[in-house]
């Protein structure tokens, strides 16, 4: 089946959504840019912020856990839920608004943690509050676009992940050097006054951008018989989990072949994440103490060096979708996949600045492939009446490796890999590889994706 000849997503008759201008793809979706300038900031600051809060490097895995532990639970679930949701505001419209309002609140009371088990406890907040908003958004491409104008719908997504985070790893730089905030001044916990009012601006693009979006290019009017058809559905726990276990036990092979690309990318990215500042401070700036000015000075480098593969991410998802129909968004995906292990590998051997900025190339491109390059292969494999279930599932790639990462990396860090987060980024490199080789076993037929 193709995905020109699926039946109706979400109920609404294929060939019935009104074509959209590539103004309004955008529009739509505008509120990625506040979600994630949220993970951009998570992932720019959170390592720094347990160090200033005094906790050891061994302890970062492990620390991170509420991302991948709140994903693995919260986007099945909403997913199944906002499915089954036909409220007076739409179908996904609900869980923009609570989850959004739940990410600002913990963007804003973040900055302010005073010890590891406050700043834990708002990481729990802001991580569920992300995971309510991601997966419908996920879903509303599918429900809101065309077949021919879903890879450009997810692509753009992609688009505004790597703007929205170059952004968030920047500001802290712009802060400092165009708007004269001191470096050395810190807020509760000994945390920089540049990252407090980073995360402030955070708390304000995650809610504003939401409500941009979904003024802007509201959602589609649901049939009323589609709508007499979800009323009657059971929106119990049980029915909820039923169908969540019912959607894994059938869930397409094409996407269960992505299982292990997933493992190892998501792996990677664990590591990158988590270690790649205390890297940089060892190799660029000679230390490890988060006390320090040089730390400090590492913190800001990897800003620069997040915002400009970021930047790279942007360029090229606006780039890819063109690129993706002619080869193939799983060849295409394993390119860029290879490139960014490449890029991980070298990044401990660098001892000069400027020449991160070299190896963030590859970092951007493939970033900016995995937020989108797989969806457009999963977009066409998976049931219509099923995709939020299914993106929601789909998360679970990326919430069990992480939380394998969290469980593996908390005893590895110091027996196997000499308590040197080098290493970390070298076994990283090497899992982007694997997670190229996986997914370029997999040829994309027409509407579906089989093995080679």
């Amino acid at each position: 089946m193709t995905a020109a000849t699926m039946p109706a997503a979400s109920g609404i008759p294929a060939g019935s959504r009104p074509k959209l201008s590539i103004a309004q793809i955008l529009q739509m979706n505008l509120g990625f840019l506040g979600l994630q300038f949220s993970f951009g900031l998570q992932q720019a600051n959170m390592s720094p912020i347990w160090g200033y809060l005094g906790a050891e490097e061994k302890n970062f895995a492990w620390l991170g856990i509420a991302g991948p532990l709140t994903g693995l639970i919260v986007q099945p679930i909403i997913g199944t839920l906002s499915d089954r949701t036909s409220s007076r505001w739409g179908r996904r419209t609900p869980y923009f608004l609570a989850g959004a309002l739940m990410c600002a609140l913990g963007l804003f009371f973040m900055p302010l943690s005073a010890s590891v088990l406050m700043a834990f406890s708002l990481l729990f907040l802001l991580d569920v509050g992300n995971n309510v908003t991601m997966e419908p958004y996920r879903a509303y491409v599918n429900d809101r676009l065309e077949a021919d104008q879903r890879g450009f719908g997810f692509l753009s997504q992609s688009a505004f992940t790597g703007l929205a985070q170059c952004l968030a790893y920047l500001s802290p730089t712009l802060l400092v050097t165009l708007f004269g905030l001191s470096r050395d001044a810190t807020a509760g916990g000994g945390i920089p006054a540049f990252t407090l009012v980073s995360f402030w601006i955070g708390a304000v693009l995650s809610l504003g951008t939401i409500l941009w979006s979904i003024t802007r290019v509201p959602e589609i009017k649901l049939p009323e018989a589609e709508r007499a058809r979800l009323a009657a559905l059971p929106k119990t726990p049980s029915a909820t989990l039923g169908e969540i276990f019912s959607a894994i036990r059938e869930m397409p092979a094409a996407m269960r072949r992505m299982a292990w690309m997933s493992l190892f990318q998501w792996y990677a990215m664990s590591g990158y994440w988590g270690y790649v500042t205390n890297s940089i401070s060892r190799s660029v700036y000679g230390t490890a103490d988060a006390s320090t000015a040089a730390y400090r000075e590492a913190v800001l480098t990897n800003g620069q060096v997040g915002a400009f593969f970021n930047l790279i991410a942007f360029v090229a998802a606006l780039s890819m979708a063109p690129l993706a129909r002619r080869l193939g968004a799983g060849r295409l995906h394993a390119l860029c996949l290879t490139l960014s292990g490449c890029a991980m590998l070298a990044i401990p051997l660098i001892g000069v600045k400027e020449l991160l900025f070299v190896a963030a190339i590859g970092i951007g491109l493939g970033w900016g492939s995995i937020m989108g390059n797989p969806y457009i292969i999963l977009a066409d494999t998976i049931p219509p009446e099923r995709t939020g279930v299914y993106m929601g599932i789909f998360n679970m790639f990326i919430c069990v490796p992480m939380l394998i990462f969290a469980g593996t990396m908390t005893f590895a860090y110091e027996p196997l890999l000499g308590g040197d987060a080098r290493n970390v980024l070298r076994v990283s490199g090497v899992c982007m590889l694997l997670a190229a080789f996986a997914v370029w076993r997999i040829k994309e037929g027409r509407g579906r994706a089989v093995a080679a």
